[in-house]
């Protein structure tokens, strides 16, 4: 099959670029690289353009005979979201929308898209399974539940089958050691951590240390990056095969305290580093965690590298390889 995977140079993209074109997929990776790598493409073709130019999009769609598409090019700083939301509703939304455009007009019908937990705002209860109320507490989150909601109308409309993953705290890295997580700025937890115990960072804060946790500190859901992915490939497979529409909420349901992880980061690196208690921060919950049981039951998904070592260890080592100690 040909697939297009829209923002494959990305952390959570270009990893699934990898997988699909392992299992004999032809993939075409369409990206700005506003946010990606050129050479985190390691297989494929690639197609530098950005959704914000519909005659782009057009254009991929004219060209190649595409059976499905995943979605991975959103805008994902809730802090940014909330200084800037119409750069989020351009993006998320309305570059989006462009997208499906083209895609009802060349009868492409099957799609991919990466959500996330934030549609549902402050958990009214943990584990968070699909039918938790969404309720998005910042234009990040809206942002995603907007597109969930267009891509209900297209179904009914259009007869447009998706399936939406939301996922919680994407991290790790490739195992084999090609790709790995390097945004800029970087702003998730275990490579910030990560960067700390490696000389790159002089501190690492922790922001609330007095949540009505065992320890104080926030407790999240962390999902390996190659089971997120899977997860994404079993999905496609069940739109290629026929299936319905669908959402899930994908994590491992394992929640582990800030203070967890940063133990975690010493056992695996052997290293010390200096952690700096902070007030906390507006909109943090204490505790996010997913209930992920409609997914393994649904998809057959099952996590590979639930256990948060294997994580922090092939973080550890692309941070290692990557950028020299």
């Amino acid at each position: 099959m040909q697939i297009l995977v829209v923002g494959g140079a990305g952390y959570i993209g270009s990893h699934m670029v990898k997988m699909l074109c392992a299992q004999g997929h032809d993939v075409i990776t369409f990206d700005n690289l506003v946010a990606g790598f050129r050479d985190a493409v390691i297989d494929g073709r690639f197609i530098a353009g950005d959704l914000n130019d519909p005659q782009a999009v057009e254009q991929v769609f004219a060209e190649n005979h595409i059976d499905a598409v995943m979605h991975f090019a959103s805008h994902i700083q809730v802090g940014e979201s909330i200084q800037d939301p119409a750069k989020y509703y351009e993006n998320n939304v309305s570059n989006t929308l462009n997208l499906l455009n083209a895609m009802v007009k060349h009868d492409v019908l099957k799609f991919i898209f990466s959500s996330t937990a934030a549609i549902f705002g402050e958990p009214e209860y943990v584990p968070i399974d699909e039918q938790h109320p969404k309720q998005p507490i910042n234009p990040y989150g809206m942002s995603k539940l907007m597109i969930e909601r267009i891509l209900s109308d297209f179904d009914h409309a259009y007869d447009f089958k998706s399936v939406c993953l939301r996922y919680f705290n994407a991290a790790g890295a490739d195992p084999e050691g090609d790709l790995g997580e390097r945004h800029q700025p970087e702003t998730h937890l275990i490579p910030l951590i990560l960067q700390a115990a490696s000389g790159r960072r002089d501190s690492i804060k922790v922001f609330g240390t007095d949540y009505n946790t065992a320890d104080g500190t926030c407790i999240r859901d962390y999902i390996h990056i190659v089971d997120l992915c899977q997860a994404h490939y079993l999905a496609l497979e069940q739109l290629l095969n026929g299936a319905d529409s669908m959402a899930f909420n994908l994590g491992n349901g394992n929640g582990y305290s800030i203070n967890e992880v940063v133990a975690m980061v010493k056992q695996v690196t052997g290293r010390e580093f200096k952690v700096e208690p902070e007030e906390r921060r507006a909109g943090d919950p204490a505790s996010l965690v997913a209930d992920s049981t409609a997914a393994r039951a649904e998809l057959g998904w099952k996590p590979i590298y639930a256990d948060l070592e294997s994580i922090v260890q092939h973080a550890w080592n692309w941070e290692v390889s990557h950028f020299k100690q």
